[in-house]
């Protein structure tokens, strides 16, 4: 289920494998949003860069760490070379959060910020769609993520 929602972008789906499970899969950042990342995903206050030359370049502070139940990053900086304004990433976050459901466990993304009235929603959701509906769904329910299809 994708939905808009005046915070930002935001999907959800609903897996067998356990909240702990998701928590570990969301954190093996390589595995699944492919590109070039750099730096400790897995440690409040760490930083980690994000690159997919030529078209986009972030960096991202890991804000919260609730294990099995949250993940957040602040984008601290941000260059995407196909809007108008390169930079609309900065000062956005990227929320992963997690709950056991029944038969399972949800995982709801949200990057708040990323709103419809932003330059990049139409392509930046369509990667996201692509990253956590797909590539992060993967490895969650199969132990890999899927290779990126740009």
């Amino acid at each position: 289920m994708t939905t808009r929602t005046d915070r930002g972008y935001s999907t959800s789906y609903t897996v067998e494998q356990s909240p702990d499970e998701v928590y570990a899969a969301v954190l093996d950042v390589r595995s699944w949003w492919t590109g070039e990342v750099e730096g400790s995903t897995d440690e409040v206050g760490a930083e980690f860069t994000y690159r997919h030359p030529p078209q986009h370049y972030s960096r991202q502070r890991v804000t919260e760490l609730e294990p099995g139940r949250r993940v957040v990053w602040q984008v601290t900086d941000s260059n995407l070379s196909f809007v108008s304004v390169p930079d609309e990433w900065t000062g956005s976050e990227i929320v992963f959060d997690i709950a056991a459901v029944d038969g399972g466990t949800e995982l709801r993304f949200t990057h708040v910020g990323l709103v419809p009235d932003v330059e990049c929603y139409g392509a930046c959701s369509t990667g996201w769609r692509h990253y956590v509906s797909g590539s992060l769904h993967s490895l969650i329910t199969t132990g890999r993520g899927l290779p990126d299809p740009w």
